[in-house]
C-alpha cells in the first residue's frame, strides 16, 4: 500500500513498547505539496517474542577535570547479534553487512549500533541523561516486542558521580531512521521511517506520532496512530529532515522529556555527495 500527499492510509492501532493491542481502524494520513510523496507498508518481518535485551552493569570513571567515562554492558537473549536478519536480501532496504544490533539512543540524539554488547561514552559533569536501547534487525527495523528494549534515565553530579534516576513515567517518543547517508538508487529508493515509543499507544482517540518531512520541494506531514515501520519512497536528493512529535488526541504536544526530535540525513544518486 501507499500514501501520497493528500492521501490516507487504514490500518488497525498498536500499542507501545510495553504491549500491544488491536482495535478499530486507524489512519495514517498525510498532506503536502508534493504529490509524489509517498509511505509505503514494510513488508513483514521476522519476529522475535522471546527477544530480551537488557542493561546489566553501568559504571562511571574520571575522565579529566570536568566529565566521566560511562561503560554500559547489556544482557541479549533469544536474538542473536551479527546475524544477518532471514528476509534481509529481500527486503529493498539499506543493511547493515555486519548483521543484527543493538540500536543506542542517547538523548535522543542519532544512535550508536552496537554489534557487542557493551558501549562506552563520555558525558560532562553535572548533566542529566535519558538513554534508549532496543534491539535492531540487519536492516535497522526496531523490534518492538516487550522485552526487547530498556531504558536508563542518570545523571552525572558536579563531583562525577553516576546516579540512577526514576524510570519515566511519562510518553515519550525516540527517533531511529531514516540516519546518516544514503546514495545509490538501491539506498535511496526505500528510506525506512521507524521510531520507538516509550509509555504510550498510539490511536485515532489517542496519542498519535506525527512525522513533518522537509526537503528539496518536500513539506509533508504524515500523522502515524499505528506504531509500525514504514518506507518513505520518491524523496528528492538532498539532505532532508524529519521532525517527529507526539501529540495527545486532540493534536496538541505531549509535554515532558523526549516528546520531539528532529533529525537531518543525506541522499545522493551517486558519489560523492553534495
Amino acid at each position: 500500500m501507499a500514501v501520497a500527499a493528500g492521501t490516507s492510509l487504514f490500518f488497525a492501532s498498536c500499542g507501545g513498547n510495553n504491549e500491544s493491542e488491536t482495535s478499530t481502524a486507524d489512519t495514517v494520513a498525510a498532506t503536502a505539496p508534493h504529490p509524489s510523496i509517498e509511505l509505503t507498508a514494510v513488508p513483514a518481518s521476522p519476529d522475535y517474542p522471546d527477544a530480551k535485551l537488557s542493561i546489566d552493569k553501568v559504571m562511571a570513571s574520571p575522565q579529566g577535570a570536568d566529565s566521566v567515562k560511562v561503560n554500559f554492558t547489556f544482557g541479549v537473549k533469544n536474538y542473536e547479534l551479527k546475524s544477518q536478519t532471514a528476509d534481509a536480501a529481500n527486503k529493498m532496504c539499506n543493511n547493515s553487512d555486519q548483521g543484527q544490533h543493538i540500536h543506542f539512543i542517547l538523548d535522543n540524539k542519532p544512535y550508536t549500533a552496537l554489534y557487542e554488547p557493551k558501549h562506552e561514552v563520555t558525558l560532562a559533569k553535572n548533566t542529566e541523561h535519558y538513554l534508549l536501547v532496543f534491539l535492531s534487525r540487519s536492516y535497522h527495523e526496531s523490534v518492538k516486542t516487550p522485552g526487547a528494549s530498556a531504558i536508563y534515565h542518570f545523571k552525572i553530579d558536579e563531583t562525577g558521580k553516576l546516579q540512577k534516576l526514576d524510570e519515566p513515567k511519562t510518553p515519550m517518543v525516540f527517533y531511529s531512521r531514516p540516519k546518516g547517508d544514503y546514495v545509490g538508487a538501491k539506498n535511496t529508493e526505500n528510506l525506512l521511517l521507524d521510531f520507538y515509543v516509550w509509555n504510550t499507544t498510539l490511536g485515532n482517540d489517542g496519542n498519535k506520532v506525527l512525522a513533518e518531512v522537509k526537503g528539496e520541494g518536500v513539506d509533508t506531514t504524515f500523522t502515524f496512530t499505528e506504531w509500525k515501520p514504514m518506507f518513505l519512497k520518491k524523496m528528492p536528493m538532498g539532505k532532508p529532515n524529519i521532525k517527529l512529535t507526539l501529540v495527545d488526541k486532540d493534536g496538541n504536544k505531549v509535554s515532558g522529556e523526549n516528546t520531539e526530535v528532529t533529525r537531518e540525513f543525506n541522499l545522493a544518486a551517486d558519489e560523492p555527495m553534495k
